[in-house]
């Protein structure tokens, strides 16, 4: 039975290049959840989009004299090349600067305040007398009330995620002039969280197949209690507070930026000449929404954008929130303040997509903390891709090409053919258990498993050998080891897609591999084989010191 499946992705905000931290955290596990389901027939529909209106890009574009549309459009058009040449395939990638997402926004906030769930409060925020404005998130850092961490945002601990109102800050100051701000009454809008408290904590201890360190953070979080959240902000850069009397204002980022997977899902489904499309995947019960976000954004997926839903009603909440935790460089915490990152433009103006997709989805960071690091990704290519996967098959291919040139024609498969063969579907079935509970280092490594099983079908059974003398007993270990092959293309489809499409083309197929469906299809006897090419390039170990002495160098976007 097909399934319907939402993918929510977390919104990056269009002040600066993507980085390695990004694509692990959130970007490449759901493109490899998609893949999978979209292979296995289900209707997907993944969205996502650049965050144009966080503080990030105002203080981007302060800094270097633009406007912050500018500055944000010049990261999204970058963004969009990035998924393009990684392979992230989104059904709509838009932004929060779209007319659609204001308008859907704006009325989420009037829905919300029309229930009781939004109400009006004067409260003390802190002003700047030195820059002559209200400091808001971003524009005001101090200590953490909560872990004490120094430098921290008014608006969430990076360190214990919590998030956090600028009044709340320990010795706040200005993020640019460094004075100590005065507080000053200003009227804003504030969402009654407490009003949900008991119900959120009710269907949070439901959700036993969440990944236990997102349902832990999310439980203590909730036993805590709820505080009610500003969710306005003086400042001229977002979508207006659509009341008379509050033009100055704004919503605040963090509230209209999760309705961003509403708003483009209905941007998604007018584009599609279904205005009314969206409803399938919000209100259909038999809809499953997904939403892959880093560590840093789990409250704001499971407490403030569910609570956000239960107040506007009759829509769905999140069914998985499987946020990643951290990804480190080369043994260091990823800085982007102090250039300690990898680029992904930069990494993919010089090396090939797949061994970067490969490494992070064996190594992906779903429990705990991982790390990337130069010579890792080197032997991981090498040793792996090339030695293991690539090399059986090239010397299948070009072994049968040679001699054969086509599928060839087995004579009667033995016990130990038939094992291997049976063993493509399942592994299928093994990969797709584990995808389907977004259990994507499992899954890699179950389909290399296979890999590694036909390595050694073909070692044992040394076909090169065999042909002198036993033309078809060669031709029938060629079809088992092609039809193996022919498996793994599939299984490593949703991680590998460049390098599987190359397989299913040089396997003599036409189309595309997530055409075929998530299952076992082997070539027919006799189908013509294209010349054979290695399906990946060994990397040398040189590149590694290089590499790894351009860290901490300021990178031009």
């Amino acid at each position: 039975m097909t399934e319907r499946i939402f993918i929510g992705v977390a919104w990056p905000y269009a002040d600066g290049p993507l980085h390695l931290g990004h694509i692990a955290g959130a970007y490449l596990p759901p493109d490899i959840f998609a893949r999978y389901h979209r292979a296995r027939g289900d209707e997907v529909l993944m969205v996502s989009g650049s965050d144009q209106h966080g503080t990030p890009i105002t203080l981007k574009a302060e800094r270097e004299g633009k406007k912050p549309e500018d500055v944000a459009r010049r990261y999204h058009q970058q963004f969009l090349d990035s998924w393009r040449r990684l392979g992230i395939t989104f059904d709509l990638f838009t932004t929060t600067g779209t007319a659609n997402h204001a308008r859907v926004a704006q009325q989420v906030f009037l829905t919300l305040l029309d229930k009781g769930y939004i109400y009006r409060a004067t409260v003390s925020q802190p002003f700047c007398p030195n820059c002559r404005r209200f400091l808001t998130d971003r524009y005001i850092n101090g200590t953490c009330p909560y872990c004490q961490v120094v430098g921290t945002r008014g608006d969430q601990c990076d360190n214990c995620g919590k998030p956090i109102n600028p009044a709340e800050l320990i010795n706040p100051r200005c993020s640019f002039c460094g004075a100590t701000p005065e507080f000053r009454d200003s009227e804003h809008f504030f969402l009654r969280l407490s009003a949900v408290e008991e119900r959120l904590l009710g269907w949070v201890k439901q959700q036993t197949h969440w990944r236990q360190n997102v349902r832990n953070f999310t439980l203590r979080y909730l036993e805590g209690g709820l505080k009610d959240r500003a969710i306005t902000r003086d400042i001229d850069w977002g979508v207006p507070v659509p009341l008379a009397g509050f033009e100055s204002k704004r919503l605040y980022v963090w509230f209209e930026a999760v309705i961003g997977y509403l708003s483009a899902t209905k941007e998604w489904a007018k584009a599609g000449g279904d205005e009314e499309g969206w409803r399938r995947f919000w209100q259909d019960d038999r809809s499953r929404s997904y939403y892959f976000i880093g560590k840093d954004n789990i409250i704001f997926h499971t407490v403030i954008w569910p609570a956000m839903l239960m107040g506007y009603g009759n829509m769905n909440l999140p069914y998985d929130v499987p946020a990643n935790e951290f990804l480190t460089i080369e043994g260091r915490k990823l800085s982007t303040s102090h250039n300690w990152a990898v680029w992904l433009p930069d990494y993919l103006s010089r090396y090939e997509p797949d061994p970067l997709r490969y490494l992070l989805s064996i190594s992906m960071p779903e429990t705990s903390d991982a790390n990337f690091s130069w010579a890792e990704l080197v032997r991981r290519n090498n040793d792996e891709l090339v030695a293991t996967y690539g090399n059986l098959v090239h010397r299948v291919l070009t072994f049968t090409y040679r001699n054969f040139g086509e599928v060839p024609t087995p004579g009667e498969i033995d016990t130990l053919g038939q094992t291997v063969i049976e063993s493509v579907q399942h592994t299928l079935d093994e990969v797709g258990g584990f995808l389907d509970n977004c259990h994507f280092r499992e899954a890699i490594r179950a389909a290399m498993s296979l890999a590694q099983q036909a390595n050694r079908y073909l070692d044992g059974k040394s076909p090169w050998k065999v042909i002198k003398e036993d033309r078809l007993a060669a031709a029938t270990t060629l079809y088992v080891a092609i039809a193996v092959i022919s498996g793994l293309k599939t299984a490593l489809y949703p991680f590998l897609p460049f390098s599987s499409q190359k397989l299913h083309r040089l396997l003599g197929f036409g189309g595309s591999v997530e055409d075929e469906g998530w299952r076992s299809h082997f070539p027919p006897p006799g189908q013509k084989l294209p010349p054979p090419e290695p399906l990946f390039t060994k990397l040398d170990d040189d590149l590694i010191n290089g590499e790894v002495s351009r860290l901490g160098q300021e990178y031009h976007s």
